[in-house]
């Protein structure tokens, strides 16, 4: 028997436990303050009390961890990773995401609302068990594990490539696994695009490689992300919470987005102001 286990890295990268639908462990966070929980929540410092709290309402609202949990979902923000792959798999830019779910592992989404339910409200997934009901909402063909829900995104990648799919986002965290996708051999007529998230504490050289080898590049509290930003004048929307383009087609992809929802085409302007930014980067 599995042991229903989750753990996520959320608020203020603090590593959180979900056991058998309860928040079993929250560790200190990494930051204090968040703009969009300054925003929504009126929060000005981020504590263990009030990630165990907003945890748990997710896991009220929308059943995360559970077997409730809901797979489809309106958006969460006007633009963030889920939201630009919604659009453009909607508009047919790309054809199919592999990314992560709680309770599934890597899995392939090519519908616009599972992949906006699957990772609009969620953090990042560190290790997760397989929960049988989730998996038959977002159909057992399309998890790459469904008896483990290991998370494995270069054979996600593989399993969308033997599906016949030519253009491949894929959402991951920042590290090693970036050059690894990048090198990975693939067919000659298939694009694979990185939305790379949940940047916060990230080294120097991870932040580098993210503006290398990544399309969409989040800078969640991130100071090394920002730096590197400003030193490129990388293309990005978002003041607080900035969402940059590393390449050309991750510049298509924001502007698809922003024509999607009727929204302006964004103006850079550097230097960012830090003082509407999450406190401290790191």
């Amino acid at each position: 028997m599995v042991k229903d286990k989750h753990v996520i890295e959320a608020l203020g990268k603090s590593k959180v436990t979900i056991e058998n639908g309860r928040v079993t462990h929250v560790e200190m966070p990494n930051i204090e303050y968040c703009p969009i929980f300054g925003k929504y929540h009126k929060i000005d410092k981020l504590t263990p009390e009030f990630i165990k709290k907003n945890i748990q309402y997710r896991i009220n609202d929308f059943g995360m961890c559970t077997k409730h949990r809901k797979v489809k979902l309106d958006d969460m923000l006007s633009v963030g990773i889920s939201e630009i792959l919604r659009s453009n798999v909607k508009l047919g830019h790309i054809d199919c995401v592999v990314g992560a779910c709680d309770g599934v592992g890597t899995l392939l989404m090519t519908n616009p609302d599972i992949i906006q339910g699957v990772g609009g409200r969620v953090s990042g997934l560190i290790s997760t068990s397989p929960i049988p009901e989730v998996i038959e909402k977002v159909g057992k063909e399309n998890v790459l594990f469904p008896e483990t829900a290991d998370l494995n995104p270069i054979k996600g990648i593989d399993l969308a490539i033997e599906r016949g799919y030519k253009n491949i986002a894929i959402t991951i965290l920042a590290g090693s696994s970036l050059q690894k996708i990048r090198e990975h051999t693939i067919p000659s007529d298939v694009n694979i695009y990185l939305f790379i998230a949940h940047t916060t504490g990230i080294s120097s050289k991870e932040a580098q490689d993210a503006f290398k080898y990544g399309d969409i590049v989040t800078a969640c509290a991130s100071k090394h992300i920002i730096y590197y930003a400003e030193k490129l004048q990388a293309y990005y929307y978002g003041n607080s919470v900035s969402i940059y383009a590393a390449s050309e087609k991750g510049h298509e992809f924001l502007d698809n987005r922003l024509q999607d929802i009727n929204k302006p085409l964004s103006i850079n302007k550097y230097p960012q102001d830090k003082n509407r930014m999450s406190r401290p980067l790191i």
